[in-house]
């Protein structure tokens, strides 16, 4: 597509693309919500005290995909979803990195397999992740200098 083309829109309407936010926002608060307050990370037997080095990129994470579907929520081109993508996919990947690194996972008493299916799980978020940010920042690239060609502003949605 060149550059000069109109952004296309999402086959789905406006109506569902809120939806949609207002299902992320809701699914984002109940994850905060089930980590940190009930019934909280610590009743998982899996995880360790070393939970607590990960936690705080998990819970930025699960925020900036909230924050992103408020944005969203009220205000949704294309070129701004794509940097709400790139942002919350890079910050994901930050997380999945840290987890990967504290590996905070005691899987004594349980299939010794358990630490090598977790460690191939990481890698693969960790790569689908690396791909999806090459792929949104090519998205908000293309989606930013089409808006531009049209004569918007990035700061005005129009």
């Amino acid at each position: 597509m060149p550059l000069t083309a109109p952004a296309r829109r999402s086959s789905q309407s406006a109506g569902a693309r809120r939806a949609g936010y207002l299902v992320g926002i809701a699914v984002g608060a109940a994850l905060l919500l089930a980590v940190n307050v009930w019934p909280g990370w610590q009743a998982l037997p899996v995880l360790t005290g070393a939970t607590t080095q990960v936690l705080w990129l998990v819970n930025l994470s699960l925020a900036a995909g909230m924050a992103a579907n408020v944005v969203c929520l009220a205000h949704d081109p294309p070129w701004l979803r794509s940097l709400g993508d790139l942002v919350t996919a890079a910050i994901g990947l930050a997380a999945a990195i840290r987890i990967w690194r504290v590996f905070p996972f005691d899987f004594q008493g349980y299939w010794a397999g358990w630490p090598s299916v977790v460690r191939a799980a990481l890698v693969a978020i960790i790569v689908v992740t690396c791909i999806a940010i090459a792929a949104h920042a090519a998205a908000l690239v293309r989606r930013a200098a089409a808006h531009a060609a049209q004569g918007g502003h990035p700061g005005t949605g129009r």
